[in-house]
This record gives structure tokens, C-alpha cells and sequence, in this order.
């Protein structure tokens, strides 16, 4: 869904068309893989989404103006108070999570300088907590783009029924809405690994064996809509904006778009078969609308299976680039909040790639230890409970998350990091950083919920009281966030 479209609703007769045309891409894909030689350099890259407030911590909606300062890197996003920051793809070996750490810093200052020319601050977190119901239930929110809104008239048109949100916690909110404005709400980091076909099972497998373990450290988002809710909110908010199918459908067994997946698999073209097979084209744009090539260079561009492919959100997604030299296909993790600071950013990345490498690389890997609907368990476990939960793990039962990263885990993601020829120092600087966090077991979501307790205790959502401690709240982590310390040296002793 990164490019534009040329309408915002289509007919039969182009949805009939286009399916045709995806399984011939399909059949293309399969051939190409047999056949073509792909790039595997294993380079690494970074997608990151962030929100604009105004002065009195609430969403401001001048994406445009900010966009206008601001070079091709950046992008919207479906809120209008939204967009996003695309980092260029880097070695890891080396240096590469200073140059990263250093590139991100770079680009958050622009995104910074051009937010307050428009009046706005820039707020790197996974949901903002003082966006409202009266917010998204405006014509306000939505950035005024075909894409987005074909998006959510699709959505809407194949759901047959309003948007219900229901998420609950320590506090329960629920409402109905009559587009996907809650999905403007998740806002990510991205993770991008480039990988060789050959080796993309076991970074794929690896990547979901893991996901538990990565959204519970990484939680970031237990406030949405000012109510306490999961830890990383995101992942059944998310679910819920843009699932297109009713209660009825849900009690089929229907499969949801935003999808963790059901199985492990033995090639990159699973997924993409899999894609095909269970989801019916959200957004049936043609080629020729779309203004695309048949070929990019020598590789196939494929039009047809990339989009449909970006409207299947799993949350390690398979993605082919077609370019004008060599193919590449890379998994891209989609699962972690953005925030709170580019050192957790970093220190996240660090761990992710070091871990993937680690597990990829054993004789008796831990996919075929675990069972798939035990990873599936473990990663809603960590999006509810955080940096609290338990995670069912190979050989050692049912664990502790945090125990399992300090005693387990993080000796695996530093002999990985030391595979990819990471400098020693830069592995010791950021896993240092998850060893603290899962020590002092203080993310983002548990800093977050100790400050509101603090600020606003006793109050209520959906009052005046609530919103003020919220905006206070936001206030301060903006105030953390610029300091570059992470989060689990702040303190949460605020007045």
C-alpha cells in the first residue's frame, strides 16, 4: 500500500481481471525463483512511523505541511497526523548499527525541524494516548489520498459492516466506527533483513519463533484511546481496523488480514502461495493504472502479487523487490512499536538481527522444537502482559519472559551479532541495552502506566481529568525522548 492508486472503488468486472492476473504473477514468481539469481548481500534497512502533536499534546493533522520541507525519504501515512521515515538499506557487518543509529538521528532532527515550522512536535510512540474517539470519528484524521481512501472503502465494502473496536485490559474500550481511522493509531518501526531465497525460511521461521519475546521487551503502546489496555495495543487494534470479516465469518474460521500466520514454512514462496489462496484482492488496481512496468530490468515486477501482497499485513512479511540489476527478497518484521528513543530502536535491531542469525544457523533449530501454535500463543501473551508476561520456550517449558532474555537469549543474539562481523563494541552497546530493560523490566508500556498512575490516579478515562494527566504524561516522554537515554533509565518520578 506504499504506492498511490488512481480510484478509491472498484467493479466486478476489475476484481474478476485482476485475479487472473495475480495467479499469473504467481506462476511468474515460482519460475523466477527456480530460475533467476537474487542478490544476498544481507543488508538491513529501517521504515519508522511517527506522530505530530501540537503544543497541548494532541494530534495535529499538518502531515502536508511537514511532508512539503522534506525530501522523498519521508512519506505519508493514512492519519494526517502521521508519516513516515524510511532509512536506505546498510551492511550490518562493521559499523553498521552506529551508521544506522547515526542516519536515524540525522532524519529524526529534519523531521523535527519541519514539525515545528508547521506549528508541531514530533512524538516517536507506539499509540499516541491522547488521540480521542471524537478525533477519529471526524472527517479530521484521514490523509486525503486515493490510496487510503480506497483502503478503507474496500475494507468496509468487503467487511458488509461498520468497524468494532473492543480491547481490554485494566480498563475496556469499545466503540464502532464507519472507516479504518483506528488503524492510523498503530504507528511502527520496521524492520527490514535481505536475505537469499535459500535462506529466507529460516529467517522467516526464526522471526516468528521470536515474536513473543520481541513485542513483550519492546511494548510501547498500554494507553489507547487514554484507556489501559494491552501493553502493545497495537497488535489487536490493528487486527480489529482492518479485519474485513464479520463475527459470522470469524466463528468460520476465516482467516483476518492482519495475520500471524498458521504454520511454518519450508520456502518464501509459501507465503506468497498462501496469500493468493486465502485473500480475496483488496485494492484490484491494474498495472497500466497504476503506471507500472511489466519487467524491472531483468527481473519481473510482478505488480499484481506485490500489491495484493501489501494488503495481507502478517507481522513478518515476505516482500520481492524486482530491480533493474538482481532481485531481492527480504523479511520485513512489522511488529514492534515505534520508540521510545533511536538508542531502543537500535538496541532492538541489534537484538532482532543477532537472534535471527543465531537461530537460523543451528542443526536442530528452535522451530522444530516449538510448536507453531505455541510461538503464536507466546506473541499474544507478550502484546497483552509486556515486559511481564511468560513465554512457553524449548527444553525450558514455561519461562519468564525476562528470564529468558537475561539468562538465554541475549548470549544467542551476541554469538549472532558476532557471526554478521558486528564490531564487538556496538554488540556490547546495544544488547547492554536489553539486558537493562529486561532487568529493571521497565519499556515504554511500564513507564507509560506507572507516570499515568502517578498523574492521574483515580481518574477516569474519557474525562477531563484523564485527558490532562494524559497530555502531562506525553509531555515528559517527549521531554525523555529528546534526551536519546533509554527507557529504562528513565525515571517515573514526575509531579
Amino acid at each position: 500500500m506504499g504506492d498511490a492508486v488512481s480510484r478509491d472503488s472498484y467493479t466486478p468486472k476489475q476484481r474478476t481481471r485482476y485475479r487472473q492476473l495475480l495467479l499469473d504473477d504467481l506462476e511468474s514468481f515460482d519460475r523466477h525463483l527456480q530460475e533467476a539469481e537474487f542478490v544476498d548481500h544481507g543488508t538491513i534497512g529501517l521504515e519508522l512511523e511517527l506522530n505530530l502533536v501540537g503544543d497541548d499534546m494532541a494530534p495535529a493533522g499538518c502531515n502536508e505541511a511537514v511532508l512539503g520541507e522534506l525530501s522523498d525519504e519521508y512519506q505519508t501515512e493514512v492519519g494526517r497526523y502521521n508519516v513516515e521515515l524510511n532509512h536506505p538499506p546498510l551492511a550490518l557487518a562493521g559499523d553498521g548499527l552506529r551508521q544506522l543509529h547515526e542516519g536515524l538521528d540525522v532524519r529524526l532532527a529534519a523531521v523535527n525541524k519541519a514539525a515545528q515550522k508547521a506549528g508541531a512536535h514530533v512524538a516517536m510512540i507506539g499509540t499516541l494516548p491522547t488521540v480521542t474517539t471524537d478525533y477519529l470519528q471526524s472527517d479530521e484524521w484521514m490523509t486525503p489520498e486515493n490510496r487510503y481512501a480506497a483502503l478503507s472503502n474496500m475494507v468496509l465494502e468487503a467487511r458488509g459492516e461498520l468497524v468494532h473496536i473492543d480491547v481490554s485490559r485494566q480498563e475496556r474500550y469499545r466503540a464502532t466506527f464507519d472507516d479504518i481511522a483506528t488503524e492510523s493509531t498503530c504507528t511502527s518501526m520496521q524492520l527490514h533483513l535481505q536475505v537469499a531465497p535459500d535462506r529466507f525460511r529460516d529467517a522467516w521461521n526464526a522471526s516468528q519463533a521470536i515474536a513473543g519475546v520481541q513485542v513483550a521487551l519492546g511494548a510501547n503502546s498500554p494507553l489507547f484511546m487514554g484507556h489501559r489496555t494491552w501493553h502493545e495495543s497495537r497488535i489487536p487494534v490493528f487486527k480489529q481496523s482492518i479485519d474485513t470479516r464479520t463475527a459470522v465469518l470469524v466463528n468460520q474460521g476465516v482467516r483476518p488480514r492482519v495475520w500471524f500466520g498458521e504454520r511454518w514454512i519450508t520456502s518464501v514462496f509459501d507465503l506468497f502461495e498462501e496469500n493468493v489462496r486465502y485473500f480475496s484482492p483488496l485494492i484490484p488496481e491494474s498495472r497500466t493504472a497504476a503506471g507500472k512496468p511489466i519487467m524491472d530490468g531483468n527481473s519481473p515486477a510482478l505488480h499484481y502479487l506485490n500489491l495484493h501482497n501489501g494488503t495481507v499485513w502478517r507481522w513478518n512479511r515476505p516482500i520481492y523487490d524486482p530491480s533493474l540489476e538482481l532481485s531481492h527478497i527480504r523479511v520485513e518484521n512489522r511488529l514492534l512499536p515505534a520508540g521510545p528513543t533511536t538508542a531502543d530502536i537500535i538496541a532492538d535491531a541489534a537484538f532482532y538481527y543477532g537472534l535471527v542469525k543465531f537461530l537460523g544457523e543451528q542443526t536442530r533449530p528452535v522451530w522444530s522444537r516449538l510448536t507453531f501454535e505455541d510461538a503464536r500463543s507466546n506473541f499474544y501473551e507478550g502484546a497483552r502482559d509486556g515486559i511481564g508476561a511468560t513465554m512457553v520456550w524449548p527444553t525450558l517449558g514455561r519461562i519468564d519472559v525476562s528470564n529468558l532474555v537475561l539468562n538465554h537469549l541475549l548470549d544467542q543474539a551476541h554469538e549472532g551479532l558476532k557471526m554478521l562481523k558486528v564490531d564487538e563494541d556496538l554488540n556490547e552497546k546495544y544488547l547492554s541495552i536489553i539486558e537493562g530493560r529486561a532487568w529493571n523490566r521497565q519499556n515504554g508500556a511500564t513507564w507509560q502506566l506507572d507516570v499515568l498512575d502517578k498523574l492521574g490516579n483515580g481518574t477516569k478515562p474519557d474525562t477531563p481529568e484523564r485527558q490532562e494527566a494524559l497530555a502531562k504524561m506525553l509531555a515528559v516522554y517527549l521531554e525523555n525522548q529528546k534526551s536519546g537515554s533509554p527507557v529504562h533509565t528513565w525515571s517515573t518520578d514526575v509531579q
